[in-house]
């Protein structure tokens, strides 16, 4: 895939009380690529959830065209891929942002599913920066990825 037109993709997850830190974060390591010294940075904050509970926030920004690919190739695996690329024109935003939940105990078993757990949201490149440009774009790139898959 020569070309990628997403300026970077941001991928977030929440730790709650009840979860195991590092099942969480592997099951976010599902989409990041492999550091070739050291693992992907994944930033931590926290939180407090309503009642007073610590809610760990995980996240990592993916801005490297190649980390970028990797990202991409692993959306390809959807078993929904198809319906993916149909529901583009509701899933990229007005500021030409591609929003996606994905299954987080799913990707904890290293598998890729539609769900809850993980949001991503990656910035589609669009001149001019038009949501129509963007879902082009965006269709584009996930098309080339079902080829080579």
């Amino acid at each position: 895939m020569p070309q990628i037109p997403l300026h970077y993709v941001d991928l977030r997850t929440f730790c709650y009380a009840t979860e195991d830190e590092k099942r969480v974060e592997e099951a976010l390591r599902t989409f990041l690529p492999d550091g070739d010294d050291e693992p992907f940075e994944i930033e931590r904050a926290e939180s407090e959830g309503h009642y007073g509970d610590r809610i760990l926030v995980l996240s990592a920004r993916v801005e490297n065209a190649d980390d970028v690919r990797y990202v991409l190739s692993r959306l390809a695996d959807l078993e929904s891929f198809d319906d993916l690329i149909d529901e583009l024109d509701e899933r990229v935003t007005e500021n030409t942002e591609l929003f996606l939940r994905l299954d987080k105990q799913a990707a904890f078993q290293d598998d890729v599913r539609l769900g809850d757990g993980i949001t991503f949201r990656g910035k589609v490149e669009a001149y001019p920066a038009k949501k129509e440009r963007a879902v082009e774009n965006a269709k584009d790139v996930l098309e080339r990825l079902r080829e080579q898959g």
